[in-house]
């Protein structure tokens, strides 16, 4: 067990049970996060930080014929050969630096896959974590064995020892919680949702946003308006972990319905999103929706 990622704590889909004898205690610590979050957020060196207090400066775009998302890592089938596991991974390039989202939760079958897929860990620039969670920050510590010399963009919700897991490794670590510029074009929404935290990927193209998700947990509809406020234009993709697993029909489909209310042109929902929720994405989508699995390469002409 990494005492670092505090897997026992944060595993997904784990029920947490006697609640009543917790509630107490759990109202007094998101009352006190919610109190202090800004004050910690900021408290960390200059260096450490790279807060985006106002986006109308440079909003510089990159052409969408560039941009290029493989799926390393997820529980969702698409490629022969590759290994399904719970979590998600998404290798981003074609922006200025080539991006890791997420690490999924087992770094022998992230490299395993990488490696099928031509992927080089070195080749690797700026890592971005989208939560705690154990599937999706689990395969980091195998892949910085193969490449330290990457930023790693996390949470300010990370527990002190994460931090000093990077410091201790000689890894630059980049702590966020307000929107933040990641490198040309590709955007932090910053720490959204009250009790998991988690950042979403943003890809500004010349033909509006691309939003990628790890798992949604404060609301995939929030995240997608928080990305079109920050940004200002259309979302062309929305992709990754929706958090819609065991979720009823009717709130499915109301969660579709705005989704396509706000704009949203193309969806690859995958990880946690549920078989329920793909096939109805599908259904709504038809040939805009996209069949994203573990070995998917998406590319757009």
């Amino acid at each position: 067990m990494r005492s670092w990622v505090g897997m026992e704590t944060y595993e997904p889909e784990i029920k947490v049970k006697k609640l009543s004898s917790l509630l107490f205690f759990l109202l007094l610590i998101v009352s006190v996060s919610i109190l202090t979050q800004n004050f910690f957020s900021r408290s960390g060196n200059a260096d450490e930080v790279h807060l985006m207090n106002n986006t109308s400066g440079d909003m510089s775009t990159v052409p969408l014929e560039n941009i290029s998302l493989t799926i390393a890592y997820d529980n969702n089938p698409y490629k022969e050969g590759l290994a399904t596991a719970w979590g998600f991974s998404c290798l981003i390039e074609g922006t200025e630096k080539t991006i890791l989202f997420d690490t999924g939760g087992n770094s022998t079958i992230l490299l395993a896959n990488m490696k099928k897929l031509g992927i080089n860990p070195k080749e690797i620039d700026l890592v971005v974590l989208s939560h705690i969670h154990g599937d999706h920050v689990g395969g980091l510590e195998g892949f910085l064995q193969q490449n330290k010399k990457v930023t790693v963009f996390f949470p300010a919700s990370f527990p002190a020892r994460f931090k000093a897991y990077l410091a201790k490794s000689g890894v630059q670590p980049s702590v966020i919680q307000d929107p933040a510029l990641i490198c040309k074009s590709v955007y932090s929404t910053g720490e959204l949702g009250m009790w998991i935290k988690e950042q979403s990927l943003i890809i500004y193209t010349d033909k509006g946003i691309i939003l990628i998700t790890g798992c949604a947990h404060p609301g995939i509809v929030k995240i997608v308006k928080a990305a079109k406020n920050l940004i200002g234009d259309d979302v062309l993709l929305v992709m990754g972990g929706f958090h819609l697993t065991g979720t009823s029909k009717p709130v499915i489909e109301e969660i579709i319905s705005k989704i396509k209310k706000l704009g949203v042109r193309y969806v690859g929902p995958c990880h946690c999103s549920g078989d329920l929720a793909r096939q109805l994405f599908k259904i709504e989508y038809g040939n805009r929706y996209i069949d994203v699995g573990v070995g998917r390469i998406i590319k757009f002409e």
